[in-house]
């Protein structure tokens, strides 16, 4: 078995649909024997991860399955590797600098969920 990272792509509607148009890409590992096989099942999650559901506003909200993006092999798990990396454009940047600081000290004085648990 090898580990695949997968970029899975949901297209966000909310009420009539007449806004900005919203994706959210998420990046998943995949288990899977072969490339096609890790294709197959990240859709699967795609498909499966689908919802719709009302807002605080009551407008209707639909998350639909695009596709799948991108595709990688992980040859291994190298410590320290990048899996993410995301350029943030914030108009308070000290703002965003002191929460990514008090982020940072509620990890280390272990005040912050380190398991990640799924539903």
């Amino acid at each position: 078995m090898n580990w695949y990272l997968a970029k899975i792509v949901f297209q966000i509607v909310c009420g009539n649909g007449h806004h900005i148009a919203q994706f959210d890409e998420q990046l998943r590992l995949i288990q899977a024997d072969t490339k096609q096989q890790a294709f197959e099942k990240a859709a699967v999650v795609g498909k499966s991860e689908e919802d719709s559901f009302f807002n605080i506003h009551q407008q209707p909200v639909h998350w639909t399955f695009v596709n799948i993006s991108e595709l990688y092999r992980m040859e291994e798990l190298l410590d320290g590797a990048e899996i993410f990396s995301k350029i943030k454009e914030v108009e308070d940047g000290e703002g965003y600098r002191q929460l990514i600081h008090n982020k940072a000290m509620l990890i280390s004085s272990n005040q912050h969920n380190e398991i990640l648990t799924l539903a």
